[in-house]
């Protein structure tokens, strides 16, 4: 079975807020990436930075959950992508923590897949979280820290696997993100108040 790679190290500037622990229906955004995530892998890797302690606090209710502190997470997100990858024995999927609704049937469409990478795309737009089988490992540890994960799919012949998921292109990054989020996700907008 499959591993998760969540990534959840950055320093959230453009949030202004540590935006993995932002509420969405009384949940943290990273608990739903892990939730999602959780009945497709066996075990789920965050991978932390500048937030280790409270992301570690945060998470500590998930048995399928191990926490990685990237120590260099200063140097970009493809060393956090590396710190996740190094830890894994199996498949994997790698998901940007603030992408916190991606849907259940995305994954299990990614597994069903063929090629050693396979991306989702929603309305011809790729999204997250990514497929990497477990033979490109060693490769993708063995990249630049400088290089990124579109750079490293783009040298392999990968798979795009289409959904109806607009949740793959969805990603917290600022203020406005999360306004948005919860406009069009949240409980309120469940209810149509």
């Amino acid at each position: 079975m499959a591993q998760g790679i969540i990534l959840a190290a950055g320093y959230s500037s453009r949030a202004k807020t540590n935006k993995m622990l932002l509420t969405h229906d009384d949940r943290f955004l990273l608990s739903h990436a892990i939730e999602s995530m959780t009945p497709h892998v066996k075990e789920i890797f965050v991978v932390t930075g500048h937030y280790h302690d409270e992301i570690v606090e945060a998470v500590k209710v998930y048995h399928n959950v191990q926490v990685i502190f990237n120590p260099i997470f200063d140097q970009g997100m493809f060393t956090s992508v590396q710190a996740g990858a190094k830890a894994t024995s199996d498949d994997f999927f790698i998901l940007p923590g603030d992408c916190p609704l991606v849907s259940a049937s995305t994954y299990r469409m990614l597994l069903g897949g063929s090629k050693t990478i396979r991306v989702p795309s929603y309305r011809n737009r790729n999204g997250h979280p990514i497929f990497f089988a477990s033979s490109l490992k060693e490769e993708l540890v063995s990249e630049p820290p400088t290089s990124n994960l579109k750079a490293f799919r783009n040298r392999h012949d990968y798979e795009i696997i289409k959904t109806e998921d607009p949740g793959i292109l969805l990603d917290i990054d600022t203020p406005a993100d999360y306004r948005t989020l919860e406009k069009k996700y949240g409980k309120d907008a469940k209810h149509g108040s």
